[in-house]
């Protein structure tokens, strides 16, 4: 790939290597490198790192593979590849912790609920574990129901929170950058952008709804990786942070 950076190269490959074992190794690979809630049986302590290499499907990782390539090459220029990693990782490691942080409150919530009305936290946890029990789930009902299960059962994958961190970095290093979109014929600025997209994010999480009318998409795992992107931006501007010790 003409004028990729090193550290991007390496990641991308890297994640085509997951995304070709997970073809292999079909639900197998996702049971153990897919992120799960920390209170389900499934979770493991490498999943925070791990899930940001797994990817749901070809368009998936496509895309992110190639937004990495386009902003991620950006930068790794200007700061070099320690930075880089360092600021990559920890945006995926900020998206899964804000992601795990809102399913924690859904989880939390559903279970007070139910707990209100006499149900052990064992027996809850044994229908969400697949035991059925009509009573208990007929108490909570449409987001309730619906958040709380995905809370508890349900799966992070993908290396989208560590892109947008990459994306709002590169809003800050070149914020009058036109970007071209396929579905908006205008470039826009990267300085307009990328806070666009991700309030568009912050938006589709809060009330659940979709754009293109499908689900499954982590997106307060998105905003995590943006935030955690502004925060180490922020930080490194404020106090002028020296480049030299990266090298």
């Amino acid at each position: 790939m003409r004028n990729v950076t090193e550290t991007v190269k390496q990641l991308i490959i890297i994640n085509i290597l997951f995304f070709v074992g997970t073809l292999a190794l079909g639900d197998i690979a996702y049971k153990y490198l897919a992120l799960y809630f920390p209170e389900n049986p499934s979770f493991q302590y490498w999943q925070p790192i791990t899930h940001m290499f797994m990817h749901g499907g070809l368009m998936h990782i496509f895309f992110n593979m190639f937004a990495l390539y386009s902003f991620g090459s950006a930068l790794e220029s200007v700061w070099g590849s320690k930075k880089f990693l360092f600021f990559y990782v920890s945006c995926g490691l900020g998206a899964a912790l804000l992601h795990t942080a809102v399913n924690y409150y859904y989880f939390q919530d559903g279970l007070n609920t139910l707990m209100a009305q006499g149900f052990s936290k064992a027996e809850i946890l044994a229908v969400l574990n697949g035991k059925n029990n009509q009573q208990i789930i007929a108490l909570l009902n449409g987001a309730d129901l619906l958040n709380f299960v995905s809370a508890y059962v349900g799966t992070a994958v993908g290396a989208s929170g560590a892109i947008y961190g990459t994306i709002v970095a590169f809003a800050f290093m070149f914020p009058n950058a036109e970007l071209a979109l396929m579905f908006i014929p205008v470039p826009i600025k990267a300085k307009y952008f990328v806070p666009g997209i991700v309030l568009v994010d912050l938006y589709l999480g809060i009330s659940g709804k979709s754009i293109f009318g499908g689900g499954g998409i982590a997106h307060f795992a998105h905003v995590g990786g943006a935030l955690f992107g502004f925060i180490i931006m922020w930080y490194w501007k404020k106090n002028q942070f020296n480049q030299n010790r990266w090298n």
